[in-house]
């Protein structure tokens, strides 16, 4: 009630404001926070497009769909092996995710060094696996994979392919910046003076998500 009447005692704007911030008190769910999870609910619609597209093309093309296990194959030990880099891959990003839950952990308990060592550890596991992606990428390239062509089957895989998992690995690498700017705050002492680990928290959420989007990737492209 006290709330109300000291908004009501304000000018237009500053209500507007004050209405905010009695909203924030009510729920207590950080603006960080909040924001992060619309702009992962907006995201989450743009790689369900992209995934459903993927499955339409892939089902109604006239065309046989390239096999993943042949086109994704690592030749190693003198012979094919179909999907070891996947696998490598999936399980990099995978750990990046305990590495990250760790570094949110340490970090509410205000725990500097660990949570620096584990922020990096994440972004370092991110680079690998952008790193071999971009492997997998020239791979590819090199064998004669196109958006509009490829000499396994249906012309649309290369640019499903390419499409989607670039737009992910954007993710992965915008991802990777994020945590080291966050890790380098985190160092200096700057959410000691803020007063909040909420912000490791948030890039948590984001890392989070990129993984679980790599899962359905993951099925869709390399297993299906």
């Amino acid at each position: 009630m006290a709330h109300d009447a000291h908004a009501a005692a304000l000018p237009p704007l500053k209500q507007v404001a004050a209405d905010f911030g009695g909203d924030k008190q009510s729920f207590q769910v950080p603006w960080g926070k909040a924001m992060m999870w619309i702009f992962l609910l907006s995201d989450t619609f743009i790689f369900t497009c992209f995934l459903t597209g993927y499955m339409h093309v892939r089902i109604s093309t006239m065309e046989s769909w390239p096999n993943p296990s042949q086109v994704f194959a690592l030749h190693m030990f003198g012979q094919d092996i179909p999907l070891i880099l996947i696998a490598i891959m999936t399980f990099v990003l995978i750990t990046s995710s305990g590495t990250m839950a760790l570094a949110v952990n340490y970090g509410y308990r205000k725990d500097r060094r660990n949570t620096v060592l584990l922020l990096c550890a994440t972004a370092a596991l991110g680079a690998t696996f952008v790193g071999m992606q971009a492997f997998e990428w020239t791979k590819l390239i090199m064998e004669g994979v196109r958006p509009w062509e490829n000499p396994w089957g249906a012309p649309q895989f290369g640019s499903s392919f390419f499409m989607i998992t670039g737009f992910h690995g954007c993710h992965v690498t915008a991802g990777v910046i994020y945590l080291l700017v966050t890790a380098k705050r985190v160092g200096s002492g700057f959410y000691d003076r803020k007063g909040s680990y909420e912000t490791v928290e948030v890039a948590g959420l984001y890392w989070h998500f990129v993984d679980l989007v790599w899962v359905f990737i993951f099925a869709f492209f390399y297993l299906w």
